[in-house]
């Protein structure tokens, strides 16, 4: 495995400044997205029901997909290597190598992100649902985190220090963070939402969607 020369630290500066081995063969229908802006956890309210899609602008125009039919896929050129630093310890032992989407664009991979732009003011208690990570199958390590003005860390989801973790969300938001694989191969992950409606007060909770992503070294 090959990390590029330029290691984690070299990508926080870049953010600060301008802030696999391959699975099961994709079936018939199956549409395989590696480079370009989408949201992997695209989320909407339709007939009392929270709902998971993905939102693909790659395409143009754009298109809603089920998440059982996408395959995202981290390029080669996802790889970095972990810095001598304790608050990047998450990602793996310095020197490591580690798959990062990360949450500026880079032209050459996908730009991964959530968003609750359909969800309208008014219907969840506190205007915000959680998206909650409830379950990792890969072959090593996964989180997500954000990264601040003075390149520390904002771990939002690790899959090794127990699940699930969850997001809090605005309705009517988007974001992008930081999307990490500590090793080549294909992860599946498990994710739903749940928010309380404001006039009830009673819980709802999405369907659970599985997003399958190939990590390439």
């Amino acid at each position: 495995m090959r990390a590029r020369t330029s290691t984690l630290t070299a990508v926080v500066a870049a953010m600060t400044a301008g802030m696999l081995a391959w699975g099961a063969p994709a079936q018939a229908g199956t549409v395989v997205l590696s480079r370009g802006h989408v949201d992997t956890v695209d989320v909407a309210f339709e007939n009392g029901a929270l709902e998971i899609s993905v939102h693909d602008e790659t395409a143009d125009p754009d298109v809603e997909r089920d998440p059982a039919d996408v395959v995202f896929v981290v390029k080669p050129e996802a790889a970095v290597t972990v810095p001598n630093d304790p608050r990047y310890r998450f990602l793996g032992a310095p020197g490591a190598t580690v798959h990062i989407l990360p949450e500026v664009q880079d032209e050459n991979l996908l730009w991964a992100g959530l968003a609750t732009e359909e969800l309208e003011s008014g219907v969840f208690a506190g205007d915000s649902v959680q998206i909650r990570v409830t379950r990792v199958l890969g072959p090593g390590g996964f989180s997500l985190f954000t990264t601040g003005p003075t390149g520390a860390p904002t771990v939002l989801v690790n899959s090794e220090d127990g699940l699930p973790d969850a997001i809090t969300r605005p309705v009517g938001s988007h974001m992008h963070l930081n999307w990490a694989f500590e090793k080549a191969g294909t992860y599946r992950i498990k994710v739903e939402v749940t928010g309380i409606l404001a006039t009830t007060g009673k819980r709802v909770t999405s369907a659970p969607a599985w997003l399958t992503f190939q990590v390439r070294c």
